[in-house]
């Protein structure tokens, strides 16, 4: 048995301006920016949504695309679930997985991200 849920929307920027392209997005959506001082790589932009959902602007290499997190406490059990439903690995990138849906969209697996994990997410056998 093991749980998993959406975690959150990350917005996947190649852009050399990263406070740039978060200052667009907290200014798009209406969400305060948490403060760089607070972020724990300059590779990150949170926003601060006040309800749980996590939403953040990621500088990257590849090209710009908006992704899905899914947090699950266990990350192998979650990826041989969504295999099964026809998802593939893509690739493990430090503490997560990168999986592409068949349809093409990659989102990531990553750890339990928000409170309140075990008592809302879904538990699957």
């Amino acid at each position: 048995m093991h749980r998993s849920r959406l975690a959150g929307f990350i917005m996947d920027c190649r852009t050399d301006d990263l406070e740039q392209a978060a200052q667009f997005w907290s200014a798009a959506l209406g969400v305060p920016l948490k403060p760089a001082s607070e972020e724990p790589s300059t590779l990150y932009r949170q926003l601060m949504t006040g309800d749980g959902l996590h939403i953040e602007v990621q500088k990257v290499e590849h090209e710009s695309r908006v992704h899905i997190d899914i947090e699950t406490d266990d990350l192998e059990a979650e990826a041989r679930r969504l295999e099964a439903l026809g998802a593939k690995r893509v690739g493990k990138v430090h503490t997560w997985c990168v999986m592409q849906a068949p349809t093409g969209q990659r989102f990531c697996l990553v750890r339990p991200q928000r409170p309140g994990f075990k008592e809302d997410a879904n538990v699957w056998k």
